[in-house]
């Protein structure tokens, strides 16, 4: 799935790793020039994956910050 932010594709994408969700997502410029942000972050489900990704879509071609990725709270 894919949607438009200023005439620019954005496809967001989630994956499976063990009990995590993976979101990523991808840019596609009008020119044609293609952008993957890589793995942006870990997630208990698959829709908080997905509107993280969509999210870090919107700010990345809106020139804004990427938000923060969630954190692993460590020893448990």
């Amino acid at each position: 799935m894919h949607f438009f932010q200023h005439g620019v594709a954005i496809q967001p994408s989630v994956s499976k790793s063990g009990k995590a969700f993976i979101a990523r997502v991808s840019i596609l410029e009008e020119d044609g020039e293609a952008t993957s942000l890589g793995v942006l972050g870990q997630f208990a489900n698959r829709e908080s994956a997905f509107a993280f990704a969509v999210r870090c879509g919107i700010a990345f071609v809106d020139d804004e910050p990427l938000p923060t990725p969630p954190r692993r709270v460590q020893g448990h």
